[in-house]
């Protein structure tokens, strides 16, 4: 017999979201309810579950809490009473049609498949979820178009899909899960710690110590709402997250490490490093996009200029991904290679320490 498992709300999953562009202060109606003449008195998260099916009350009173109710085209706490006339809408941050993902036709590579999960190796530049500014073009299109002919799969479904997520500009792997229990049972992984996740980075400066932790709750930068910024890990600001690292290779100005997440936030290893002073090479968000180490000579400085072209992203890769299978309980462990762009610019890098040796 199956192990009987229950949906884990996706505020819960364990999870590195992707970017996302400068935050939209517009809302978008999705639904709208007229209560009739002779409604009695009732709280107004319990009247939108009697009138949306497949809608639970966690998420209505999660949509009311961020201001996403409204009564008579204003906002109302969960507890509000619908009265006759009364108008209620519910309104959220994306457009009503991005609710649908559409297939289309772009080219992923999948390492892994069976009944249960996809393992995909993402490249960079590909956004994972339909979001602002990305409504279309994302993995989430390119895997239904990869399960079209499949009817059972369907992406639509929020009980199927995406576990965990890395960022537009981040390559490597990541699992999607095609059943519901799958998901389940993989989001329990990730929320309890048990999966295996190694990334490879290259950051700025010379990282002497042989291997290093950082802890440090993760939240909004106030200063910056497009950056992650680090907080006490005995505050209340933020979440809790653990990354260690572990050097592998020394150029001098810049150091390849080698990071194991503990947790998943949202831009974890890009704020964690930038913590510690090891910004990531070109992360144009964190300002690693300039030059923080070397000489002042022009030719150093053109020879950076030239690996920013190179690699233009930041130098982030989800190199190795582990977790037990949701059906069959064995140990999947899958690695990638680094892609073309990293491996070209620490070839680059390599070569000019070497020439500054000899």
């Amino acid at each position: 017999m199956e192990e009987e498992l229950h949906p884990i709300d996706d505020e819960y999953l364990d999870i590195e979201a992707e970017d996302e562009d400068e935050e939209s202060t517009q809302l978008y109606e999705h639904y709208r309810i007229v209560a009739d003449s002779k409604q009695g008195a009732m709280r107004v998260d319990k009247f939108i579950i009697v009138h949306l099916a497949h809608t639970s009350r966690n998420r209505i009173q999660k949509a009311a809490d961020a201001g996403f109710i409204l009564c008579n085209d204003k906002p109302v706490k969960r507890s509000y009473k619908v009265k006759p006339f009364d108008v209620i809408k519910i309104m959220l941050d994306r457009p009503h049609y991005v609710n649908s993902i559409i297939p289309e036709d772009i080219p992923i590579e999948i390492v892994y498949e069976d009944d249960d999960v996809i393992v995909v190796n993402k490249q960079p530049g590909l956004v994972v979820h339909p979001g602002h500014g990305n409504w279309r073009g994302t993995l989430l299109n390119a895997l239904a178009w990869h399960l079209k002919d499949q009817p059972e799969f369907d992406l639509n479904s929020p009980e199927i899909g995406l576990v965990h997520r890395i960022d537009k500009d981040t390559s490597g792997l990541l699992v999607v899960a095609k059943t519901a229990y799958a998901k389940t049972h993989l989001g329990l992984q990730f929320f309890n710690k048990t999966t295996k996740r190694e990334y490879n980075a290259l950051v700025w400066g010379n990282i002497d110590e042989a291997e290093g932790r950082i802890e440090g709750n993760i939240a909004r930068n106030p200063k910056d709402r497009l950056q992650m910024a680090v907080f006490p890990p005995d505050s209340e600001i933020g979440k809790h997250a653990v990354t260690h690292y572990y050097p592998i290779e020394r150029f001098g100005y810049v150091t390849l490490v080698k990071c194991i997440l503990e947790t998943g936030r949202t831009h974890q290893i890009r704020a964690h490093m930038k913590h510690i002073g090891h910004i990531l090479f070109n992360d144009e968000r964190y300002g690693g996009d300039q030059i923080l180490k070397g000489t002042t000579f022009s030719k150093y400085k053109q020879f950076v200029e030239n690996c920013f072209k190179i690699c233009p992203r930041q130098a982030l890769h989800a190199k190795t991904l582990g977790f037990v299978h949701p059906r069959t309980g064995k140990e999947m462990m899958f690695s990638s290679e680094l892609p073309s762009d990293m491996q070209s610019l620490i070839e680059k890098w390599r070569g000019y320490i070497q020439s500054r040796e000899e």
